[in-house]
């Protein structure tokens, strides 16, 4: 069963503020890989990007991504699209990643 008010978008990123990539070990949102993250009735749907479209672990951080959507949202569904359209640049990242990755 779903709680009557659907999660809002902060309230998903900050579910997937847990989730590192796993090759920098920096959060993948201070990296600005979530293009999208909002609920629509049971399901929410997340749409991310890869540093790289060759990045061997695009299924690992897919799977990562439904894990803390389910820790944190165990009544939704998740729907996690990847895209590439718009590329990923280093542009996206936020400061703090910035410095992380300095």
């Amino acid at each position: 069963m779903t709680s009557p008010t659907p999660p809002d978008s902060a309230a998903i990123l900050d579910a997937l503020s847990e989730v590192a990539d796993p090759e920098l070990g920096v959060g993948i949102v201070p990296l600005g890989l979530i293009y999208e993250a909002r609920a629509e009735g049971a399901t929410l749907h997340i749409t991310l990007t890869l540093t790289s479209p060759t990045c061997p672990l695009g299924d690992v951080l897919i799977a990562d991504v439904e894990d803390a959507l389910t820790a944190h949202f165990p009544d939704y569904m998740s729907e996690v699209t990847l895209t590439f359209d718009p590329p990923w640049t280093p542009e996206r990242m936020s400061p703090a990643a910035r410095a992380a990755m300095s």
